[in-house]
């Protein structure tokens, strides 16, 4: 019988639907386990090879976990709201929700038809109102929050306001936007606008001022990881950084539990160094620094002229406060407040256009870009040890929201303050003894300080730091600036409050109507608050967002209900929100809300909670090793604090499943001024006599890279009339393994995979190609191999060819037989729980053969065999389980378990040498001891031709690999 996979596929996979197969409740008898892959946002694309590599990785160890009695969760649903769907209804005037529900149907028929363990019935959708009710409320509930940093834990605002009415901010260590100072009975004289003022500068979820990317083009605020190279990244519009009020998260205050909940969790060191470096924690001191726009040439210590007439003072924070006799300049961030402050007039303009220059430039692009630019101020701070005078310069390497957004530079001992001082030739002090101001001195934490003062410099109480060591000068420094309240001591962060506000229509609106231009939030029991109709999805002419656009969008306080803007009074009727909530809104708790999707009274019922508690394996993309993994958890650690999520961590095991490659393919263009003419390609081995531009070229027109002529001709518009340069009458491409991107052409389709090859041959496939965790390349060339495994396993169960005739027998198996089988079931059990599932399949592949060498056909063996792959190529497992008798799904069935008597080897084989030369092989024994086999091989008459007429001179055996003999 021929193995049909067409018929088997569509066969089960009706039949897994109709008995709701990976349907899972919670059943206290069985241990759970949660798989979930990373949320995909469903394109009009669809899915391309490269998309199931991860859901197959986990989909291999859900179904496994299921077969060794695990309750296993294995959810999927969407990440449906985004900027791509937004765009396309600018374009075509579509409602975004019609597009994606197109999609996302795609997406389903294509992941139905790769046999996916999912359990479809908790499938969520971020643009479902169901489903953002619970992130609207999550929202409220961080506006209705601040974080106490003694316990290291989010409060309720309310229990802030009985302390402000009792002692006001006396005693009150919390996370702030601003250090605030006032009593009770000035809070008590306060109007409830200047309360609400008060309390937003605590909140977890607060409006702010902030930089964000804006990009005027799409109207929007963008992530950094939506702008390449300074614009968007969708339709390449330009992008500035610009001030705007949004409502921001206060994630900040959760660093140091981000930081130490990367020592309970199961991820990889290279993921959690790179969410260390992102949180950034630093040890250090905030000092303060004198400043004047009209230095005298000889300040005295501490001030900015011959009389203390400083016009104001900033403070700076540095790891390194014992470098202070080092500091030859300061720098300040561009978007600094002090900017303003302390530009000169005689410096104003230059200034500004040094600002204007930074607004076109990402801070990725910033800490990227080593490029020394930068303006000097026209103002002076003064060092507060020695009263020197310190020029203030602006550059874009230093961050506003990274400590103070002023920095005091040491160019002696930072490589960038170097490089900066190099350029606009400021000076350089070394500090330690020895150090001559190379790279090597940079990060100089050991040896002998010197120059610190300089000789003859005088310092505030004759304060020195010479001859003692880097560790005993950081200390004695710390203990200086806080004896003489220079500053304190601090530890800081580089992680940043999150930017929560988006300027688009598809998204989750915010709860929120505005009072007297204060927030309010609508009541939790008016949720969700739904996304309104509107006639286009672009900002209004006005510059307000889309939803600036609704007709139904003011909220009536009185009726508890949404309203028509036109009856907006202030008084009972106030307007709503025009924002909506960023992408990673609906995709950091989504996992919470599979384990309890139906539950409309919370996020996840306490039963619910308790028993799936948390991801034990997460399979997704390093790219979001810190945006989506640092919001999702920060976002579950405030659920934790306020006992929804049982778990402070969401996300037990983490593993990042490499990319799959295309194989690209170019023509080479000839470059000519004359656009008029048909244009002219060159093939690849004479492109060197030509002036070309290579262009990518849909790999379907290529074939063992010669491309179809007539083919490209048709393939677009302006090719139509193209002439080519051909070699031996043929067209030969160029190629190049990139990642697979529909921009580059190389995508290929699974459903194109499926239709020629099937299913498991597509899951098997790009398993095999190499590790989970590796990127590899994709090439349908070699996807035939697994195929035939397939076909071959298929001939261990029926005769080939002629009649339908099943040959599984109950022979009693041979020892053979035996080995080959427990081999597989230890080989298989061991590598998938390393997730090294490509040397898996090559067990497979050998156990069939010998098999099929052995020709064993026994029943009991080759179900083991059907349990085994069942994970990796669960249709044909399924039919043939099925085949064998077996009732119900080869799902419930129990993983096997091997006997290791059955691995026992009772033969080993030897290579053969004469004087290092292999000859030939010889098995023996197993417990053949040395003696025996130098006699044996000495007897041997292959051995008889190296050693006739010659001497032996001695035999050396390398036990269970080689027998070498010497001879002359």
């Amino acid at each position: 019988m021929d193995y049909n996979f067409s018929e088997i596929e569509k066969k089960w996979q009706k039949a897994w639907a109709e008995h709701q197969t990976y349907k899972v409740t919670e059943d206290k008898t069985k241990k759970k386990y949660y798989v979930l892959n990373m949320f995909p946002y469903p394109s009009g694309a669809g899915l391309h090879v490269g998309h199931p590599l991860g859901y197959i990785a986990s989909d291999i160890y859900a179904r496994f976990k299921r077969l060794q009695g695990y309750n296993v969760l294995n959810p999927m649903g969407y990440d449906a709201y985004g900027l791509p769907a937004e765009q396309y209804a600018i374009q075509t005037g579509q409602h975004p929700a019609i597009t994606t529900e197109t999609n996302i149907n795609h997406y389903r028929e294509q992941l139905d038809k790769i046999g996916f363990s999912f359990d479809w019935d908790r499938e969520v959708r971020t643009c479902d109102p169901q489903y953002y009710h619970w992130t609207q409320w999550a929202f409220m509930k961080m506006f209705g929050s601040y974080f106490c940093n003694e316990c290291q834990q989010a409060r309720p605002v309310a229990d802030l306001i009985k302390h402000f009415e009792t002692s006001g901010t006396e005693g009150l260590d919390v996370a702030q936007t601003e250090e605030l100072h006032f009593t009770a009975e000035e809070w008590k004289a306060m109007s409830e606008e200047e309360q609400q003022k008060v309390l937003m500068n605590y909140r977890i979820a607060y409006l702010g001022e902030t930089v964000v990317n804006w990009c005027q083009g799409l109207g929007t605020v963008l992530a950094n990881d939506e702008v390449v190279n300074g614009v968007s990244e969708r339709g390449g519009y330009p992008v500035v950084q610009k001030k705007m009020q949004q409502w921001c998260l206060r994630t900040s205050a959760y660093a140091q539990r981000l930081l130490d909940g990367l020592e309970t969790i199961n991820w990889t060191d290279s993921i959690k160094e790179t969410q260390r470096n992102w949180i950034g924690r630093s040890e250090g001191t905030e000092m303060e620094f004198k400043y004047s726009l009209t230095p005298d040439p000889s300040p005295r210590r501490g001030e900015c002229s011959t009389g203390d007439n400083a016009e104001g003072h900033f403070t700076i924070f540095t790891t390194r406060a014992d470098t202070i006799f080092g500091v030859t300049f300061m720098v300040l961030a561009p978007e600094s407040e002090l900017v303003e402050k302390l530009t000169t007039k005689e410096q104003k303009a230059e200034v500004e256009e040094y600002l204007a220059y930074v607004k076109k430039r990402t801070e990725l692009d910033r800490m990227s870009d080593r490029k020394v630019t930068g303006v000097f101020s026209g103002s002076y701070a003064v060092n507060p040890f020695t009263g020197a005078k310190i020029p203030v310069w602006i550059s874009e390497y230093v961050l506003a929201g990274y400590g103070t957004g002023a920095i005091m530079a040491v160019p002696a001992h930072d490589s960038r303050d170097y490089a900066f001082a190099k350029h606009f030739n400021l000076p350089i002090i070394p500090l330690i003894e020895g150090a001559d101001v190379s790279e090597e001195s940079f990060d100089a934490k050991e040896g002998i300080v010197m120059n610190s003062p300089c000789e003859g410099v005088e310092t505030l109480d004759g304060f020195s730091l010479n001859g003692m060591t880097v560790k005993e000068a950081i200390a004695a420094t710390k203990e200086f600036v806080t004896k003489h309240k220079l500053g304190r001591v601090k530890v800081n962060y580089r992680l940043r409050d999150a930017i929560f506000s988006r300027q688009r229509y598809w998204g989750e609106p915010f709860p929120v109507y505005y009072k007297n231009g204060m927030p309010y939030m609508i009541p939790e029991e008016c949720l969700p608050l739904e996304l309104p109709e509107i006639d286009k999805y672009e900002p209004t002419e006005t510059g307000e967002p889309p939803l600036g656009r609704a007709k139904m969008w003011a909220w009536d306080e009185a009726k508890k209900q949404v309203t028509d803007k036109s009856l907006v009074d202030n008084k009972t009727v106030f307007p709503l929100e025009l924002n909506t909530m960023p992408g990673f809104a609906g995709s950091s708790a989504y996992y919470l809300r599979y384990m309890d999707p139906k539950n409309d009274k919370a996020l996840v019922g306490k039963e619910a909670d308790e028993y799936w508690q948390n991801v034990d394996l997460y399979v997704g993309g390093t790219e979001h090793a810190t945006g989506h993994l640092i919001y999702s958890r920060f976002w579950n650690k405030f659920l934790h604090d306020c006992g929804v999520s049982c778990k402070e961590e969401p996300y037990e095991k983490l593993i990042n499943q490499g990319m799959i490659q295309g194989r690209s393919n170019f023509v080479y263009r000839v470059n000519s001024d004359d656009h008029s003419k048909a244009p002219v390609f060159v093939s690849k081995g004479l492109k060197d006599q030509y002036d070309t531009t290579p262009i990518h070229v849909w790999v379907n027109l290529v074939k063992d890279d010669i491309l179809d002529t007539e083919a490209f001709k048709q393939w677009r518009p302006e090719y139509n009339n193209a002439e080519f340069i051909l070699e031996d009458g043929k067209y030969i491409c160029g190629w190049a393994i990139e990642k697979m991107s529909k921009s580059m052409y190389n995508v290929v389709n699974p459903d194109d995979i499926i239709k020629d090859y099937g299913a498991d041959t597509l899951r098997l496939y790009e398993m095999f190609l190499g590790p989970v965790e590796a990127s590899k390349p994709w090439d349908t060339n070699g996807i035939d191999g697994c195929h035939r495994f397939l076909k071959k396993f298929w001939s261990l169960f029926w005769e080939r060819g002629g009649e339908e005739k099943l040959i599984v027998d109950d022979v009693e198996p041979s020892k053979e037989n035996l080995k080959s089988v427990h081999k597989l079931i230890k080989k298989v059990t061991e590598d998938i729980e390393k997730f090294s599932y490509n040397t898996s399949i090559s067990a497979f592949m050998i156990a069939v053969n010998e098999l099929g060498q052995q020709k064993c056909h026994n029943r009991e063996l080759l179900q083991k065999m059907v349990v085994l792959l069942s994970p990796f190529a669960p249709h044909v497992a399924e039919e043939l389980w099925h085949v064998l008798g077996n009732k119900g799904t080869v799902c419930d069935a129990a993983w096997p378990s091997y006997d290791e008597k059955y691995l026992v080897e009772s033969e080993m084989q030897l290579t053969v040498s004469f004087n290092g030369k292999a000859r030939y092989q010889k098995t023996f024994a197993a417990d053949a001891d040395n003696a025996t086999i130098e006699r044996e091989v000495k007897a041997d008459e292959r051995s008889l031709k190296y050693m006739e007429g010659k001497q032996i001179v001695k035999v050396i055996i390398v036990p269970k690999k080689i027998v070498n003999i010497v001879i002359k």
